[in-house]
C-alpha cells in the first residue's frame, strides 16, 4: 500500500509541493494499474484515530483491488479552498476530495456527476434529504459519508430555575416562556449574531421553520420574502425584550465564558450535546424536534467525496469512494468523529447513548439549505443586516431588503 500523508506543520507547504511536483491526479498505467490521490480534512479530532480509520480502508480496499492504489493526503480545514482552487486551475488537483454541500455548488463544474459511476443499490440506500444535499441539477456529485442534525436542546437546570414547565415545540412557546426567562435574568435562547457566525446553523433554520428559502426556485434571492421577515422579527421581539443575551449578539467569546455555560440561556440549536453537556451535565440535556412555525426543521451538514473531472482513473476513484462511505466500512469513522450515517440502511449507530442516540432520531428533518455558489457571499452580505435589526439599528423589512440588494450581484446561476 502507498499511503503518504500530509498533517501538521508540513501541511502549510502543501499546495506548493503539489503544484511545483508532479499530478496530485493519478492515472492508468501501461499494465492497468491505477493511482488515485485523496484529499482529505481531520473530521476526526484524534489524528492518530483519523489517520488509522484510512490507512485501514485502503488497505482493505487494496486487497480486494489489487489493481487500484490509493493514497490519501490531509490537509487542514484553513485554507482549503484556497488549495483546491489553485491545484484545479493547474490542473494538478485530486482524483477525489471531501467537499460539503455549499463546495459541491461551487465546485459544479470540475465535478463528475456519480449517476452512473455509484451503484444503484447504494444510490436507493442514502437517506433522501441527504441525497437531495449532493444533488445539483439531477446530477449527484458527491458520495455521502457523514451527516449531523442540530435539532433543539434546552437545559433542564435553567428550565427549572425559571419556573418553565414545558419545554418548547413552537416559535409561540418560546415567546409564552421567555418573560419567565427574563425575570429571573436568564435569556430563551442562544442567538451568536457575529458576523463570522454561519446562518446555517443560526438564522436559515428560523426561515426553513417559516416555510421560506435563502434562494428563490430560480435562483434568486429569496430570504427577503415575508416569511424571511418572520423570521427575523421572532428574533427582534425576542431581542427587545430582553430574551436573548445581548453579548452573543456583537461578540464571539469562548463557549466557557457564555451565558449557556452559566446555565442561563434555556434552549439553543447552535451547539451541539457535546459542548453544552460539560456545562449543564448530561442529566440536564434534553434534546428536542426542532422548533415550529409551520414547520419543524433543523440544520445538518453532509460530507461526502467527489470525484474530479480531471482524475485519470475516474472509475477507480468512484469505486473508492462508494467503498469508503459504505455502512459497515465508515461505522468506525463516524463514532469516533461523533457524526451519523447518511445511509437509511445503518442500524442506529448511538443507541447506548442518551445524547447522541436522541440527537440520531433527527437525521432525517434536517436540510442543509438550497446549493448555490454564492452562498457563503450571501451570508458575508445578510449576517451583517440581521445583526443591525437585533441592535435595533434596522427594522427586519429594511434590513432584509437591504441584504437583497447587496446580495443580487452576487448570485451566480
Amino acid at each position: 500500500m502507498r499511503v503518504s500523508k500530509i498533517t501538521g506543520a508540513v501541511a502549510v507547504f502543501a499546495a506548493a509541493t503539489l503544484l511545483a511536483g508532479c499530478s496530485a491526479g493519478g492515472g492508468t498505467t501501461a499494465e492497468g494499474e491505477q493511482d488515485i490521490t485523496v484529499w482529505l480534512y481531520p473530521v476526526i479530532a484524534d489524528e492518530a484515530v483519523h489517520k488509522d480509520f484510512w490507512d485501514s480502508t485502503i488497505a482493505d480496499f487494496e486487497k480486494k483491488n489489487e489493481n487500484i492504489h490509493v493514497k490519501y493526503e490531509i490537509f487542514p480545514w484553513a485554507n482549503r479552498d484556497e488549495a483546491l482552487q489553485t491545484a484545479i486551475a493547474a490542473g494538478k488537483g485530486p482524483d477525489l476530495v471531501y467537499l460539503i454541500p455549499d463546495q459541491l455548488a461551487a465546485y459544479q463544474k470540475s465535478i463528475v456527476p456519480l449517476n452512473d459511476l455509484l451503484s444503484a443499490q447504494r444510490q436507493d440506500e442514502l437517506l433522501p434529504n441527504v441525497k437531495k444535499s449532493v444533488t445539483i441539477d439531477g446530477d449527484i456529485l458527491g458520495a455521502p459519508i457523514l451527516t449531523s442534525a442540530q435539532p433543539l436542546i434546552c437545559n433542564a437546570a435553567a428550565f427549572e430555575a425559571a419556573g418553565v414547565t414545558e419545554y418548547p415545540k413552537t416559535w409561540d412557546d418560546v415567546a409564552a416562556m421567555a418573560p419567565k426567562f427574563v425575570e429571573k435574568g436568564m435569556y430563551a435562547l442562544n442567538y451568536p449574531a457575529s458576523a463570522e457566525n454561519t446562518l446555517n446553523l443560526t438564522y436559515y433554520p428560523l426561515l426553513w421553520q417559516a416555510g421560506g428559502e435563502v434562494y428563490t426556485k430560480d435562483g434568486d434571492v429569496g430570504f427577503d420574502s415575508k416569511e424571511g421577515v418572520q423570521a427575523l422579527t421572532f428574533l427582534t421581539d425576542l431581542a427587545e425584550a430582553g430574551a436573548l443575551d445581548p453579548e452573543a449578539l456583537t461578540t464571539n467569546v469562548p463557549l466557557e465564558q457564555t451565558a449557556i455555560a452559566q446555565g442561563k440561556v434555556g434552549c439553543t440549536w447552535n451547539n451541539a450535546v457535546n459542548e453544552v453537556a460539560p456545562f449543564w451535565g448530561e442529566e440536564n440535556v434534553k434534546v428536542l424536534a426542532p422548533l415550529t412555525d409551520k414547520e419543524s426543521v433543523a440544520y445538518g451538514t453532509v460530507g461526502s467525496l467527489s470525484v474530479l473531472k480531471g482524475s485519470k482513473a475516474q472509475d477507480a476513484a468512484a469505486k473508492f469512494a462508494e467503498y469508503a462511505t459504505g455502512g459497515d466500512v465508515v461505522e468506525p469513522y463516524l463514532k469516533a468523529a461523533g457524526y451519523f450515517s447518511a445511509l437509511s440502511t445503518t442500524a442506529p449507530l448511538y443507541a447506548d447513548d442518551p445524547l447522541l442516540g436522541e440527537v440520531e432520531k433527527y437525521i432525517p428533518d434536517t436540510t442543509v439549505g438550497e446549493l448555490n455558489a454564492s452562498s457563503r457571499a450571501l451570508m458575508g452580505v445578510l449576517a451583517p443586516e440581521i445583526q443591525a435589526a437585533l441592535l435595533g439599528d434596522k427594522s427586519p423589512e429594511d434590513a432584509l431588503k437591504d441584504a437583497a440588494a447587496a446580495a443580487a450581484p452576487l448570485i451566480k446561476k
